[in-house]
């Protein structure tokens, strides 16, 4: 019995799992998360209305048993579209967080490890790329390349990669001097096993907690996108959107506005928590 505890505690995924657990706001940012996601990918099939069906009857219809978050000006039923502009929302917060993540760990491996003028290119670069205000910079990609998913994605990376080659170039500065590095040297693997088989796992953790938590903001930058008429635009119900339609009607039909709103506040505060849970159960400091 003690053995088996011993290598229960001692499976770095089981012990991540058992550290999620016990803690109630990781518990409870996952499962919102997850009701969150289940409600974009499955509710509409469950929907009686198409996400563009008009109906001129019920425009600016308030919440009732037909529509329960109520209608746009158009008449189209708020929950369907909330449904699916959900997926809009969420992939382009997964995809831009991960991405931008990506290229970041991949710059600041090669400037980590092979330091010298190839470091001081790299991290004078970024100086440079940080000094441009992340959100002017994203305008001005998304303004460029214009509307439309990819070229959204592109234009929310760019803003949050100089801090995440800074963040692994300093890690691998770290580890790269430890013994099995020159182990891995001194039997000839390559530059690239060694950076991306024996250090990246070695580093990755605060990525995984930083990407998991810049989702949250990359949502609330794509909305803000959408809703100065860059990014995602109508008839394509992304929650930012979403939000640029209702904003003539906060007076009068404030549900317009509340509905996409109030989505993306939880959607944010369910990533944070589980942000959260995440960086706690991999801080070796927190560990029992």
């Amino acid at each position: 019995m003690a053995n088996e505890k011993k290598s229960y505690r001692t499976n770095p995924f089981a012990d991540f799992i058992r550290r999620m657990t016990k803690s109630f706001s990781a518990k409870l940012g996952v499962i919102l998360f997850v009701v969150i996601v289940l409600f974009c990918l499955i509710g509409p099939f469950f929907s009686p209305y198409g996400v563009n069906d008009v109906d001129l009857l019920n425009m600016y219809a308030g919440p009732s048993a037909n529509h329960i978050l109520g209608c746009d000006a158009l008449g189209r039923d708020m929950c369907t579209r909330l449904m699916y502009g959900g997926r809009y929302s969420l992939a382009l917060g997964i995809a831009a967080s991960v991405f931008g993540a990506f290229v970041g760990v991949v710059i600041g491996s090669i400037g980590g490890y092979f330091g010298g003028i190839t470091e001081t290119l790299i991290m004078r670069l970024m100086d440079v790329w940080s000094a441009l205000p992340g959100t002017l910079l994203c305008i001005l990609i998304s303004s460029a390349m214009g509307n439309g998913f990819f070229p959204t994605v592109i234009a929310l990376t760019v803003g949050g990669v100089p801090g995440t080659v800074r963040m692994i170039r300093g890690q691998i500065l770290t580890e790269r001097s430890k013994e099995y590095i020159e182990a891995a040297q001194s039997i000839n693997c390559s530059s690239l096993v060694i950076m991306f088989k024996h250090l990246l796992p070695n580093v990755i953790q605060p990525i995984i907690v930083t990407t998991t938590m810049g989702i949250g903001s990359t949502m609330i930058m794509a909305a803000s996108l959408s809703y100065i008429g860059l990014g995602i635009q109508p008839p394509s119900p992304e929650w930012g959107a979403m939000l640029s339609d209702g904003r003539s009607y906060i007076r009068t039909n404030p549900h317009l506005l509340l509905v996409p709103g109030i989505a993306i506040a939880l959607t944010v505060f369910a990533i944070n928590l589980m942000g959260d849970g995440i960086r706690d159960a991999l801080d070796p400091k927190l560990r029992d």
